[in-house]
């Protein structure tokens, strides 16, 4: 997958008309490209910046069928997502593993209200389920976790779900839709719309934004993708529009792993602002989130506010023996959820995480709302639509038992480089066997090594110093003053594979550290 050869592959075929173009490469138009092009559709996907650079990495890492809307009653949509859960761990078993959470029990009556909804929640997930839950004792949650406050507690209940890296199923499922023969590429950015004399649709006016050259292409449907920009670009389709997407902020702090120890991770059921909140051991690091807070704005890097930060960190005080402070934060994130629009006065904890999909009278396809688990299904409905509108030959989804790029099945979840699957084989091979100096860390705090960056700017289209420390690796998410430590040496090794000179490093760097400082808690 390289952005010079893709193109290049559009400048030489201008007069192609494209089946299907996505504009967005977040999780749900990637997993459209990747439905789209695995059913023999010409497929072209833009993305504005870079794969996942939005929403789409910011998640709290969880494929699950979601507990809070089984509370909420909301049976169909956990049905489909603990389904779909299932079917991920089957396609990307080298990304999605089998995670142990405990709810803890601190009053009599929440062991038998929760054990009975983790049971319900067992049941629906029938044949794809991840493991039995259940009640254990209070010595037998103390030695799951260790450091959690055993004061008034009772006992805890087990139960599984998943746990992923957002960013890196990202970058594999653009690879996986580049396999089945879709042209996808970062930094193209729509902007406008190109229609007939009977004002339907027919292209897509871009902008290659690293040398600021435009370009058309043609296509039978084009595709909006774009989260919480979704309004933005049906402005470029219709003169008047209502508003169709809500925006809800979450955000999450990551802490080093003596704050939860064990493997296993906790779930507080209910907060304060009747959330639900998770505390998860992700790459060696915990993760604490989300909140919900609703925002007017989009935006490509939300910030987290004063009170999100200060409700996530007395939140977990009240359920770590070790309080986490503002010093403790390695790195803190907010992410836009682009929720379907509501006009009833919903809090935004309450409307329904549901896609949807819309089609106006010019022929531009939207889907809105929906979740990383949900992707795959949210994708197959999308192009169903695209066959439709487009009048393409109807051809059945085959993404239900589509391996994704990378399928590895027997991952050893604790051995570095672990996330790339079978590419770890191809690196070894191509890349770290010829310059074994590509071997070293970046940085003595964290995992990655000098191979990652060459290999991400060879295959995963990295670009810059942040496509490489938030996505292709996740330095800028666990640790984000180590991060910008690593970016000096990162840009002097892309400058090198990219053809780059010192000026670009210099920028890069500047620019690298003003957008990391923004993942800094200053006490």
């Amino acid at each position: 997958m390289n952005r010079e050869f893709i193109l290049n592959k559009l400048n030489s075929d201008r007069d192609k008309i494209w089946d299907v173009i996505i504009i967005g490469g977040g999780a749900t138009g990637l997993g459209a490209a990747v439905d789209s092009a695995s059913r023999g559709f010409q497929t072209l996907l833009i993305e504005q910046a870079d794969f996942a650079k939005g929403t789409s990495s910011r998640s709290t890492k969880l494929v699950h069928g979601g507990v809070r809307y089984l509370a909420q009653g909301d049976v169909s949509l956990v049905f489909e997502a603990l389904h779909e859960r299932g079917l991920l761990m089957q396609n990307a078993p080298h990304l999605v593993r089998n995670q142990q959470f405990i709810i803890p029990i601190y009053e009599w009556w929440e062991g038998p209200f929760y054990n009975i909804g983790m049971k319900v929640y067992d049941m629906m997930a029938g044949k794809l389920g991840f493991g039995p839950s259940q009640k254990i004792s209070k010595e037998e949650t103390l030695s799951a976790i260790p450091n959690i406050d055993d004061t008034g507690l009772s006992g805890g209940i087990i139960y599984y779900d998943g746990q992923f890296d957002d960013s890196r199923l990202a970058i594999n499922l653009a690879q996986t839709a580049f396999d089945n023969g879709a042209m996808v590429i970062n930094y193209v950015k729509a902007v406008g719309f190109l229609k007939d004399k009977k004002n339907i649709l027919n292209g897509v006016q871009l902008l290659n934004t690293e040398n600021n050259e435009t370009f058309t292409v043609r296509g039978k449907t084009i595709i909006n993708a774009t989260g919480v920009f979704t309004d933005k670009v049906k402005a470029m389709d219709e003169d008047v529009i209502e508003k169709s997407v809500m925006l809800s902020q979450g955000v999450h702090i990551i802490l080093d792993k003596s704050f939860l120890q064990g493997d296993s991770a906790i779930m507080i059921p209910k907060t304060s602002d009747g959330r639900v909140l998770f505390a998860v051991p992700w790459h060696n690091k915990v993760i604490i989130g989300t909140t919900d807070t609703q925002v007017q704005t989009p935006t490509l890097e939300p910030r987290a506010k004063k009170e999100e930060i200060d409700f996530l960190l007395k939140t977990s005080a009240l359920y770590l023996c070790k309080d986490p402070k503002i010093k403790d934060v390695l790195s803190v994130f907010a992410g836009l959820r682009p929720l379907a629009y509501s006009d009833n006065n919903k809090e935004t904890k309450d409307i329904s995480r549901r896609h949807k999909i819309t089609v106006s009278l010019s022929g531009l396809i939207t889907i809105i709302g929906g979740k990383w688990t949900t992707y795959r299904k949210m994708a197959q409905d999308v192009i169903d639509k695209a066959v439709l509108v487009g009048c393409l030959e109807e051809k059945e989804s085959v993404t239900k038992n589509l391996p994704i790029h990378g399928f590895h099945k027997n991952t050893n979840f604790e051995e570095h480089l672990y996330y790339y699957g079978t590419d770890k084989i191809r690196m070894e091979e191509t890349v770290l066997a010829n310059n074994p100096g590509l071997s070293e860390k970046l940085h003595p705090d964290l995992p990655y090594i000098k191979g990652e960056v060459v290999w991400a700017v060879k295959h995963e289209m990295a670009r810059n110093v942040e496509d490489l420390l938030a996505r292709r690796t996740r330095a800028l998410f666990l640790n984000a003053k180590a991060s910008i430590e690593m970016a000096p040496l990162v840009a002097e090794i892309m400058a090198k594979e990219l053809g780059m000179d010192s000026i670009w490093i210099r920028n890069q760097i500047e620019e690298y550290n003003q957008l990391a400082d923004g993942y800094i808690l200053k006490e």
